[in-house]
C-alpha cells in the first residue's frame, strides 16, 4: 500500500444509494484511495447504520431514493450526529437541490455521473473536516424554513457556487453584497436570500437607487414628516419601516449619493432612522441587502463611495457569473422560460430546434440572462408552431458574437485568450468540402495560414488549436467529452489544454 492508502485506511466511507451499480463503483474508487468502504441501500438503512455506528468519517449519499430522500436522512443523520461530513449526490442540478443540500448542512455535493478524479478530491477535503470538527465541536444552527423562490436556474460550476453561497449566508442576519454584470440576476438572488433566511415571514422590499431621483430617495427610504418639504401634504412611511423584522434590497446602491449613504450607515452601524423634517429617533430591525454592477473598490478610492458603508455591506459578497461564464447553462434556462411563458399563456412554443439552440449557445449575451429572457419572449411569440427555429430569433442574435473560454475558479468557461476569432477575419464565403472539391478548401486554409502569420507571428499552431477547441466547446455546449471526440483528442489531453489557455488570460 502507498503511503495515503495507508493514511486513508484509518478512515471510513458510508455509500447510502438504491442504485447497486452506484454504490459498487463509487465504493471501488474510494477503496482504491485506501478507505474503509460501507455500503446502505436506503436512507433507513443508512440511519440505523449511524444510530448503532461508530459514525464514518463520511458520508456519500444520493438525493433521490426510494423511501425517504436524501435530504430527509440527512437531516435525521446530523441530528444523530451534528459533525457528520455529508456529501450528496445527484443527476438533477437545480437551485433548489443545491440550497437545500447546503441548508441542512450537507458538506457539499456532487453531479451524476460523476468524475472519480472530482470524487476523491472532495472526499479528501471531507475527511480533514471531519478530523477537525472531531477535534473542535461546533454547534450549528438549523434553518427550518423550506421556501425557495424559484427562477435561479442553472447546472453550471459557477451557478452552482453561488447556491452554495446562499444556503450558507441566508440563515444569517449579516449584509450580503451582490455584485454582478447587469441582467445577471442579482435581485432573484437576493430574493432567495431573503426566502430561505429566518426573515422569509417579514417583509422584504426591493428598491431601485439608481431610478429614483436623488432629491426623493430619503422620504422613499426614511419617510417624510407632513410639511416638510413642497409636496409633504401628509406624513409618509419609509422602506426601512415598511421593512422592520424584515428585509430591504437596494439595488444600484453605487448610485446612491454620500449624504444617503452616510444615513444607511447610521441604520446599520444603530438600527436607528429619520424621517425627513422629523426629529424623533425611531428603532428598525432590519436586514439590508445590496447590488451593484460597478466597482465600489475603486469608487472608495475616488471617494465617490463611503469606505466604512463599503466595509459594512460587504460582510459576505456574492459575484453572480455572467451568461458567457456560465453558456452551458443556456439551454436549461431557456427551457425554464418558455415553461414559464406557456404557464402564463404568453407564447405556444415550448422547445426549439436544434440548431436556434446552438445559435443561443453560441452567443456572447452582453446583456446577460435578462437579454436571453427578452429573446426567447421575442422568439417564442413570432414562432408560427410550438417549435422555435432560427428565423424566429432576433436578426442582431444571428450576426452576434461568439462565446469563447473564460477563467472561472478552476475551470474554463467560454474567450479567446487572444482577444481574436476567426470569424474577425475577412475570410472568402464558406465552402463545402463535398460540393466545391479540396481545392477550394485547402484554399481557405492557405487564407488562414498567411492571416494568422500576419498577425501572430510564429504562434500559429497555438492560435489555431485555441481556436478549434473553442469552437468544439462552443459546438457541444460545453460538453467535454464530445468535443475531445470531435477533435480527435482525449478528455484529459483536452483538460489539459484548457487549464493551459486558462493560465494565459
Amino acid at each position: 500500500m502507498s503511503e495515503s492508502q495507508i493514511k486513508n485506511s484509518q478512515f471510513t466511507v458510508l455509500v447510502v444509494d438504491d442504485d447497486d451499480e452506484i454504490r459498487y463503483s463509487l465504493g471501488r474508487v474510494l477503496g482504491n484511495q485506501g478507505y474503509q468502504i460501507d455500503t446502505a441501500a436506503s436512507g433507513e438503512e443508512g440511519i440505523e447504520k449511524v444510530k448503532h455506528g461508530p459514525s464514518p468519517d463520511l458520508i456519500f449519499m444520493d438525493i433521490r431514493m426510494g423511501g425517504i430522500t436524501g435530504l430527509e436522512t440527512l437531516q435525521h443523520m446530523r441530528s444523530i450526529d451534528s459533525n457528520l461530513q455529508i456529501i450528496l449526490m445527484t443527476a438533477f442540478g437545480t437551485a433548489q437541490t443545491a440550497i437545500e443540500a447546503m441548508k441542512f448542512g450537507a458538506h457539499d455535493y456532487v453531479m451524476k455521473p460523476f468524475d472519480p478524479e472530482k470524487v476523491i478530491s472532495l472526499a479528501s477535503i471531507a475527511i480533514d473536516a471531519s478530523r477537525d470538527l472531531r477535534t473542535v465541536s461546533k454547534p450549528s444552527k438549523k434553518v427550518n424554513n423550506e421556501d425557495y423562490k424559484e427562477g435561479i436556474v442553472g447546472k453550471s460550476a459557477p451557478i452552482q457556487e453561488v447556491f452554495k453561497i446562499i444556503g450558507q449566508v441566508a440563515a444569517s442576519d449579516a449584509t450580503v453584497l451582490v455584485t454582478g454584470e447587469s441582467g445577471t440576476g442579482k435581485e432573484l438572488i437576493a430574493n432567495c436570500i431573503f426566502q430561505h433566511s429566518l426573515r422569509s415571514g417579514g417583509p422584504f422590499m426591493a428598491v431601485n437607487c439608481a431610478a429614483i431621483p436623488e432629491n426623493l430617495i430619503e422620504s422613499e427610504l426614511f419617510g417624510h414628516e407632513k410639511g416638510s418639504f413642497t409636496g409633504a401634504t401628509s406624513q409618509r412611511i419609509g422602506k426601512f419601516e415598511q421593512c422592520d423584522r424584515g428585509t430591504i434590497f437596494l439595488d444600484e446602491i453605487g448610485d446612491m449619493s454620500l449624504t444617503t449613504q452616510t444615513k444607511i450607515l447610521r441604520v446599520l452601524q444603530d438600527g436607528e432612522i429619520q424621517r425627513v423634517g422629523g426629529s424623533e429617533t425611531i428603532k428598525v430591525d432590519v436586514r439590508v441587502l445590496a447590488a451593484t454592477n460597478k466597482d465600489l473598490e475603486t469608487m472608495v478610492r475616488e471617494k465617490e463611495f463611503r469606505e466604512d458603508l463599503y466595509y459594512r455591506l460587504n460582510v459576505f459578497r456574492i459575484r453572480v457569473p455572467s451568461l458567457r461564464e456560465r453558456s452551458e447553462d443556456v439551454p436549461d434556462i431557456v427551457d425554464f422560460m418558455l415553461q414559464k411563458l406557456v404557464k402564463e399563456r404568453k407564447a405556444k412554443a415550448t422547445r426549439l430546434s436544434e440548431e436556434a439552440m446552438a445559435t443561443l449557445s453560441r452567443y456572447s449575451w452582453p446583456g446577460n440572462v435578462r437579454e436571453l429572457g427578452n429573446v426567447v419572449y421575442h422568439s417564442a411569440v413570432v414562432a408560427q408552431g410550438g417549435v422555435i427555429l432560427v428565423k424566429d430569433l432576433p436578426d442582431t442574435l444571428l450576426t452576434g458574437g461568439v462565446i469563447q473560454p473564460v477563467a472561472t475558479q478552476g475551470s474554463i468557461g467560454l474567450v479567446n485568450p487572444e482577444n481574436v476569432v476567426i470569424r474577425d477575419l475577412d475570410l472568402p464565403s464558406p465552402v463545402d468540402p463535398v460540393s466545391t472539391g479540396p481545392q477550394s478548401l485547402a484554399d481557405t486554409f492557405d487564407f488562414v495560414y498567411e492571416e494568422v502569420k500576419a498577425r501572430e507571428g510564429k504562434r500559429i499552431l497555438t492560435f489555431i488549436e485555441k481556436q478549434m477547441i473553442q469552437r468544439a466547446i462552443a459546438d457541444t455546449g460545453g460538453n467535454q467529452a464530445r468535443a475531445a471526440e470531435i477533435l480527435g483528442i482525449t478528455r484529459n489531453t483536452l483538460r489539459k489544454r484548457l487549464d493551459e489557455y486558462a493560465s494565459d488570460v
